[in-house]
């Protein structure tokens, strides 16, 4: 796959079959476009785009707003190449990105600049100056610039439209497995392992403290299942997500507890990704209450996955 973060680095005029928009989190509505993409393209001999911003436009617009997000850039590239798209583009949103009208975006960016042929956006989609750019401006301007354009419908669980905000909402009430299920794969969590208080390893739990992006989306405060992946090999965990309050903690950490494992990593590159949800942040009277839900953790961990 090819990543271009400014459109002037694209070369090719070879045409493209696109969609465009934030795409955080590559959940099942995003997928099946980045299908019907793929198969549009393989019929008609297009290559696979799709179109993207950063930062997300609700910063731009809202600088003051505290906004995560379900994928960082390296994790959203990585979907894409996985899912099978050919090139992505990476714009950066900036004041005369988003000062283009919606006609001017079609003929400049989209016509012009990217020769695009086939074009998919999602039921909601708008775009350009204002919002003044959307699927009726598409259909108008499709026949005179030569490209097609059509407009997925939502896809939906369990009679549930599925979008990124829905997702974020299901991830910050703990609700992993019905976000898992939307998402269409494992909600990930990656970054450096740093030094903490090194309490765990104190009570018989070293854990690894885990330093991830500033805009990545934290699950709620609590105690997770997970698979942990470091130096190319897999683990079974158990994370957390919070402030120690049985230590009297104030600043909210992810500790992952590895099971079998007591190798030294600190300073490595470590992932997870969320299984199951085990319970709420919980403050306990003493450190043996702690280790009693600790080893309760465990073996509720160790079970889930005999069973799957």
């Amino acid at each position: 796959m090819y990543i271009y973060t400014d459109f002037t680095s694209y070369a090719s005029k070879k045409p493209l079959a696109l969609s465009l928009g934030m795409f955080d989190g590559v959940h099942r509505g995003h997928q099946s476009i980045i299908f019907e993409l793929r198969t549009i393209a393989a019929e008609r001999g297009l290559e696979t785009a799709i179109l993207t911003f950063w930062p997300h436009p609700r910063k731009v617009f809202c600088p003051n707003e505290e906004l995560h997000l379900l994928n960082t850039i390296e994790e959203k590239a990585c979907l894409m190449e996985n899912y099978g798209i050919q090139n992505l583009f990476l714009k950066e949103f900036d004041e005369a990105f988003r000062s283009l009208s919606g006609v001017d975006f079609v003929k400049e960016i989209l016509v012009n600049t990217l020769n695009v042929k086939y074009l998919i956006v999602g039921y909601d989609h708008v775009f350009g100056k204002n919002k003044s750019g959307n699927f009726d401006l598409l259909q108008k301007m499709a026949p005179e610039y030569g490209f097609e354009v059509v407009q997925m419908e939502a896809v939906n669980i369990h009679n549930n439209n599925i979008s990124s905000t829905k997702i974020r909402n299901l991830l910050s009430d703990g609700k992993i497995t019905e976000a898992n299920e939307m998402l269409g794969y494992h909600y990930p969590l990656s970054g450096k392992v740093v030094h903490g208080k090194k309490l765990g390893r104190t009570i018989g739990y070293p854990t690894a403290n885990i330093e991830a992006d500033a805009i990545k989306l934290l699950p709620k405060k609590g105690a997770y299942i997970v698979d942990v992946f470091l130096k190319n090999s897999q683990h079974k965990g158990m994370l957390s997500i919070g402030t120690n309050p049985t230590v009297n903690g104030e600043r909210v950490t992810t500790e992952v507890y590895i099971l079998d494992f007591n190798d030294d990593i600190y300073g490595e590159e470590i992932s997870v990704n969320f299984r199951e949800f085990l319970h709420d942040e919980i403050k306990f009277e003493t450190l043996e209450k702690l280790i009693e839900r600790l080893d309760k953790d465990k073996e509720l961990t160790a079970n889930f996955f005999k069973n799957h």
